[in-house]
């Protein structure tokens, strides 16, 4: 999604004491990575021009290189400042980029290009769109994704596959509904939502890497799915059975894991990770796991499913890919008190800067500490998260 600088202030204008100071840490990066701001911004009254030229003159020579983690970096700061959002800069870095990029589209499946202008090329979006440009926000998805699902939330998209399955619609924005239907799932881990409501969604794309699963019951939703991804479920789905608060909620849970693995068993040999992730995700086409999750799902509260998720996580039940973080520490950065918006913050002198931090040394992301949250987030590669 791009904006060109006038349409961008037109429609999200902020405080003046704001603009030129971000502008210009902007310039200034740009001339750290050796690389030259869009034309658009190197009119002589530009802040993005000023930090530029003052960055030119203090790094001279010793720049860093401008990899395309670092130009997309870029690219993402620059599009937050035109429209008025906020970039949580110390956990977004180069660093987290290259950690979230995918070669393949969560949405369409496609493999994605880079640079190349067409609509398969990657492109980073947030996922909440009334959350900042931060840590456990964002995902890498095909350009054409990005702009078909613009400013659509989970009920938005959930609409489109309604409309386009009673034939109202071949397809919407370009996409099916298929497609729409992934991108309501994918919306709605980063939107907080009515537990029955989280509980009623399949899994039909499971989170990328990094991205922030905020509802408990997605995330028990997500744990119980890659159960069979490693060896030795059998003996943690013993273990997950006796953290279900009662009988009739074991019962549920037994019959909803056996469903699980036989449609598993029935997919067949699994190629390679990607082919497992979306083994997975197919899985939650069958009627039948769905009507026995929801069972299941139903049978808990939010509050019994962050417990079971906590205890799991503690004694090793979730895998090695998954860690819960506390709320405060799961949404930190996202401006939700400012719907994702940036608040004016008065403007630092352009002398006298502190040196930027170098690619990979910025802040690295904290790991939350007891008590424990219902936040799920997967950071480690493993066969089904990657």
């Amino acid at each position: 999604m791009t904006l060109n600088t006038f349409q961008a202030f037109a429609e999200a204008p902020i405080d003046p004491t704001h603009q030129p100071d971000t502008g210009f840490e902007l310039g200034w990066d740009y001339a750290h990575y050796g690389t030259v701001p869009p034309a658009d911004h190197l009119h002589p009254l530009s802040p993005v021009r000023q930090g530029w030229e003052a960055g030119r003159d203090s790094f001279g020579r010793r720049t860093l290189q401008a990899n395309r983690f670092a130009r997309k970096w870029l690219q993402l700061r620059l599009n937050a400042w035109l429209r008025g959002r906020a970039f949580e800069g110390q956990q977004v870095n180069p660093a987290f980029l290259r950690q979230i990029d995918v070669a393949v589209c969560p949405v369409t499946r496609e493999v994605l290009t880079h640079g190349t202008g067409e609509p398969s090329d990657a492109s980073v979006d947030r996922v909440f769109n009334d959350a900042a440009y931060a840590a456990g926000n964002l995902a890498v998805m095909s350009t054409r994704v990005n702009r078909a699902k613009s400013a659509y939330g989970v009920d938005d998209a959930m609409a489109f596959v309604r409309q386009i399955e009673v034939g109202q619609l071949g397809q919407i924005d370009g996409l099916s509904a298929e497609y729409w239907a992934r991108i309501a799932v994918l919306t709605s881990f980063a939107t907080p939502m009515p537990h029955a409501k989280a509980a009623n969604l399949p899994l039909l794309v499971l989170p990328p890497n990094r991205l922030r699963v905020l509802n408990p019951v997605q995330s028990l939703q997500v744990m119980l799915s890659l159960q069979f991804t490693r060896a030795g479920h059998a003996r943690r789905c013993a273990a997950l059975a006796g953290l279900m608060p009662t009988a009739e909620a074991r019962y549920a849970f037994n019959a909803f894991m056996h469903t699980l693995l036989a449609r598993r068993l029935a997919a067949g040999r699994i190629a390679d990770a990607v082919a497992e992730r979306h083994a997975v995700e197919d899985l939650w086409r069958d009627p039948l796991i769905n009507q026995r999750w929801q069972r299941l799902a139903l049978r808990l509260t939010a509050d019994e499913c962050e417990r079971i998720g906590r205890v799991a996580a503690s004694r090793g039940l979730a895998g090695n890919g998954v860690r819960w973080l506390t709320a405060e520490s799961a949404t930190d950065g996202w401006a939700l008190e400012s719907s994702g918006y940036a608040v004016a913050q008065p403007c630092r002198p352009a002398t006298g800067r502190a040196p930027k931090p170098v690619d990979g040394q910025r802040n690295a992301f904290p790991v939350a500490g007891r008590p424990w949250g219902s936040l799920y987030e997967p950071v480690v590669t493993q066969t089904a998260i990657s």
